[in-house]
């Protein structure tokens, strides 16, 4: 009997101590239980892992890159996504601004600030690379861009008085030499007043897009730089209308 009580009391220490073990681990609290059996899990796949490393690798490597790539791919989607809705809704609100704006505001801008509303209405209208470039030394030329099929474009901003007398051919002229310094496909003269008879048909000659104050304010309106191209020697009238135009300005 004392044999047989030996031999079980091992085994009743060791099944004390497991309880007991057991019953420590539930009274741990849940959130440590949780973080160490996800320790265990992850060791438990760690040992795979390293036992087969030489085998494993390259897929490893592989998946990181993909991940990358896909991760990088998404974040210039979404960059690419953002930008556009902002340039969009950019245009758009110019384009509201743009259509509440009168000539006679137009007329009370100074020159650099015209040239500003050019090269708006310009990026208004899809025009791309639109940049300012007036200023002393300025080869002739105040805004610079590229319209939507591709064409580059010099563009001459002329803001005068309306009662001012009509844009002269030598003015004309100087926007044809700056078109062949840049190198343009198209030239435009804006301007707020209006061109003599000449200078129009020196411009319509030359294929130079002559905006006149007519023009301007449909242009300013939501009329597209496009299709004033179609209009181009045209809007300015009669000699009757150029008079009655010097009564109502100079008055």
């Amino acid at each position: 009997m004392a044999g047989r009580r030996g031999h079980g009391s091992p085994a009743r220490r060791r099944q004390r101590k497991a309880q007991g073990r057991q019953q420590r681990w539930r009274q741990r609290p849940a959130r440590v239980r949780r973080r160490d059996a996800a320790l265990w899990s992850g060791a438990s796949a760690l040992v795979p892992l390293v036992a087969y490393w030489s085998e494993v690798w390259p897929y490893l490597l592989l998946a990181l890159v993909l991940g990358a790539v896909g991760a990088g791919g998404w974040w210039l989607w979404r960059t690419d996504r953002s930008a556009r809705r902002g340039d969009r809704r950019w245009r758009e609100e110019d384009a509201i601004r743009a259509g509440h704006r009168t000539l006679t505001e137009i007329d009370r801008m100074s020159g650099g600030e015209f040239e500003e509303l050019v090269a708006a209405l310009c990026r208004r209208d899809g025009c791309t690379e639109v940049r300012r470039v007036g200023g002393s030394g300025d080869n002739g030329a105040d805004v610079l861009g590229r319209l939507p099929d591709g064409r580059t474009m010099v563009i001459q901003c002329k803001r005068y008085a309306p009662g001012r007398g009509a844009i002269a051919s030598r003015e004309v002229r100087d926007l044809l030499g700056a078109q062949v310094h840049f190198g343009a496909d198209l030239a435009v003269f804006v301007t707020t007043t209006r061109f003599s008879g000449p200078s129009e048909a020196f411009a319509v000659r030359h294929g130079i897009l002559a905006v006149h104050r007519d023009h301007l304010g449909l242009w300013n309106g939501g009329t597209s730089l496009q299709r004033l191209v179609g209009l181009n020697g045209t809007g300015q009238g009669d000699a009757r209308h150029r008079a009655r135009w010097l009564r109502t300005y100079r008055a």
